[in-house]
């Protein structure tokens, strides 16, 4: 949907966001038992799928780290806890059986804010559930890269595990500036060569540009594993306006000034009849679809799409 602001708007930027990832957020993430699938996953080497960070012979140490709720209690390393009366987990590092890229929309539109929490942009929330999907492939076991779509260009963190890959892939999310509109094909040529065939790929964004939307196709057709998350304003789902307002395209620039209580019922036929529209065209490509609101938690959507019963 197009910014809507008063006839005569004025808005201010607001501090840089944090990661968002917070101790209860992160131990929810354990509890859920949350997991990436492919459905066309393939181990490598023979490993498997997915249980690829554990204790065990060959297997060469990453790291500790505090003990979280839902971890196995065979994890823990009882030497160190004699020692120090703490309980850690010890990680350690095989060949990723899965590896998995997240795709993020970068585009003008990300910088969308709901009215009624201004400092929270869709890029903001679309960083939150990026960094947790990272997060995930972490605790697995699994390589995970980003790239960055948008009007500043495509930026890429090759795929990798580990604290050191966790941290470049948050400087990386940090630094993502909305800008301008989806790149063009030739622009988008070069990441599409460094995802490989069978790749999981989680794209986040608002997924509202067309050209954006052929690119994930363009994904599935050729192989690789996608997942459509798509994110939205509590205004858009909504539409709560109720005085005159002048939308804005925040890629375009075009602008329509209208009555709010007036276009609330055409626009929210609208908008859902476009929402099914993009569900059943990208599930015609089996591409897996979910829809965050920027109001919900952020781990009903993550537990829809990697829970237990997803997929």
């Amino acid at each position: 949907m197009a910014a809507a602001s008063p006839a005569t708007p004025s808005s201010s930027d607001g501090p840089p966001p944090g990661d968002g990832l917070t101790p209860a957020l992160r131990a929810c993430l354990a509890t859920l038992r949350l997991r990436l699938r492919p459905r066309h996953a393939r181990g490598r080497d023979g490993l498997g799928q997915h249980a690829s960070r554990n204790r065990g012979a060959g297997l060469e140490f990453a790291q500790y780290r505090a003990y979280e709720p839902g971890d196995e209690p065979r994890q823990i390393d009882w030497r160190l806890y004699a020692r120090s009366d703490r309980f850690f987990v010890r990680e350690a590092e095989r060949e990723s059986p899965v590896r998995a890229w997240v795709l993020l929309d970068t585009t003008a539109s990300m910088a969308q804010a709901d009215e009624a929490a201004p400092q929270r942009t869709r890029l903001d929330v679309a960083r939150l559930l990026a960094t947790c999907v990272a997060e995930i492939a972490q605790r697995q076991g699994d390589a995970c890269g980003l790239a960055t779509c948008g009007g500043a260009g495509v930026a890429l963190v090759a795929p990798g595990t580990g604290p050191r890959q966790r941290d470049r892939l948050r400087h990386a999310l940090a630094q993502a500036t909305p800008a301008d509109g989806w790149p063009e094909a030739a622009t988008l040529a070069p990441v599409w060569g460094r995802i490989a065939r069978g790749d999981l790929v989680v794209a986040i964004g608002d997924w509202f540009d067309a050209g954006a939307v052929d690119a994930l196709l363009q994904l599935a057709q050729a192989g690789r594993d996608v997942v459509a998350l798509q994110v939205l304003t509590a205004d858009e789902r909504d539409f709560p306006f109720r005085d005159g307002r002048r939308f804005v395209d925040p890629e375009t620039g075009e602008a329509l000034l209208g009555d709010g209580p007036a276009l609330r019922a055409d626009y929210l036929a609208r908008f859902g009849a476009a929402q099914r529209a993009l569900a059943a065209r990208l599930g015609a490509a089996g591409i897996a679809f979910a829809t965050h609101v920027a109001d919900a938690p952020a781990q009903d959507v993550l537990r829809a799409l990697f829970g237990d019963r997803a997929r």
